[in-house]
């Protein structure tokens, strides 16, 4: 009964890692690479699709990006996709290839981005500790349905609480990787 509970909370809580480390590799550092561009959506016969999907993305040195669309036609389409997008790249296009430089990040940018990364960790650290506490409510609603004893209950309450406390310091550490990347010069 309780180890459902906490494998649920430990499955949920590695999702929120995991969330996490895609929402920081949005966050763009001065070094191009593919993934920056992964949730720029673009139309494609009607329809919003991931980049990938309508171009090949490659890093051309450290700080370009070259996108080469599969179909002529979608060049103008990427570029503006790309343009319009939050990531505030500069596209421009060379026939059948977009060329993407990366923008030196300046100090105080970089001391803005360190801020968004903070609130993001933070924002991690609170899924995490409303996981830990849906798993709390269930084993008191199996100790109220008389399913498990109290003792039970303790137990499988310091487990999760054990890992919730591996899960956040597991976003302490990708927060401080990130730190250290986005104050690189």
């Amino acid at each position: 009964m309780t180890d459902s509970i906490k494998k649920d909370a430990k499955a949920r809580m590695g999702k929120s890692i995991e969330s996490l480390r895609n929402e920081l590799a949005k966050i763009r550092t001065g070094r191009a690479h593919t993934s920056l561009l992964d949730h720029v959506m673009v139309e494609y016969y009607g329809s919003e699709v991931p980049i990938s999907q309508v171009a090949n993305v490659n890093v051309e040195d450290a700080r370009t990006l070259t996108v080469t669309p599969w179909e002529k036609t979608m060049v103008s389409k990427v570029e503006k996709a790309i343009m319009t997008s939050d990531l505030g790249l500069n596209p421009s296009s060379m026939g059948t290839v977009i060329r993407v430089p990366m923008p030196a990040l300046t100090e105080e940018r970089r001391r803005d981005l360190v801020k968004v990364v903070r609130g993001e960790a933070e924002n991690a650290r609170v899924a995490i500790r409303n996981i830990r506490r849906d798993a709390n409510n269930a084993l008191k609603a199996l100790v109220k349905g008389k399913e498990i004893s109290e003792d039970d209950e303790r137990r499988a309450q310091d487990e999760i609480q054990k890992l919730t406390d591996s899960h956040i310091e597991e976003v302490d550490k990708v927060l401080a990787e990130k730190e250290k990347e986005l104050m690189e010069v």
